[in-house]
């Protein structure tokens, strides 16, 4: 997404430094809700930014759904005070068609409270280093974690399980190595125990698999002022 958007923005002003956004996520991964500032020079009308950012974003799968300026002291990333994201695993034994890329398919059944017990042993304040990638430059492992709820929905050719998850910030790999791990309690092969353990190992050796990146969203930012809303 970045480099599309820059590429977009050179376009409109050939030395615009680089865009900073509110959450960096892997190859692969998807934003709902993404969030990006940059400081330009021309005083530009949002809509008409938008609008001409649309048009040079072409054909990427990128798109600005608004603009608006911001105060000197905005920053996407530094001010933001909660983030939420989203992953879609599905369950069936057929590939995915539709979905494919848009989601982690698994074809065997989960045991969607198993899969909560598991995830509530994860809300709170706690070092989260068994969870988080050797690659993460984070200055410390300690989170708070406040919500991690997971939604079963049935659908005509399997089910898909929704994992709903938002804290201030993360760590690298956090998401996926959650879902990676409690896809491993909804299939029997770990216990809601095991987790707890893992969680205490405070030791990246103790975590379950890393899920794949397709199946995950960024799916919205929160600050303390929304950005849109008028003065």
């Amino acid at each position: 997404m970045q480099g599309a958007v820059e590429a977009a923005l050179a376009r409109l002003e050939p030395d615009l430094p680089s865009i900073a956004a509110a959450g960096r996520t892997d190859a692969g991964v998807h934003a709902y809700a993404q969030v990006a500032h940059c400081d330009l020079v021309k005083d530009w009308d949002p809509f008409r930014l938008s609008e001409a950012l649309n048009h040079h974003l072409k054909p990427a799968p990128v798109a600005v759904v608004a603009c608006t300026k911001v105060s000197d002291d905005f920053h996407a990333r530094f001010s933001a005070v909660e983030r939420r994201y989203l992953f879609r695993l599905i369950t069936r034994r057929a590939p995915l068609t539709h979905d494919k890329g848009l989601a982690w398919r698994v074809s065997h059944e989960l045991d969607v409270d198993a899969m909560q017990a598991g995830a509530d042993r994860l809300i709170g304040l706690h070092d989260f280093t068994t969870f988080r990638s050797v690659q993460c430059q984070a200055a410390s492992p300690v989170k708070t974690l406040d919500e991690l709820r997971i939604e079963e929905v049935r659908l005509s050719y399997g089910t898909e399980y929704r994992f709903y998850v938002r804290a201030r910030s993360f760590l690298h790999n956090q998401v996926r190595s959650f879902v990676g791990t409690l896809e491993r309690v909804g299939a029997g092969a770990w216990s809601p125990d095991d987790v707890t353990q893992a969680l205490e190992a405070e030791d990246r050796a103790a975590c379950g698999p890393v899920c794949p990146p397709q199946g995950l969203y960024l799916a919205g930012v929160r600050y303390p002022k929304d950005p849109f809303e008028a003065p």
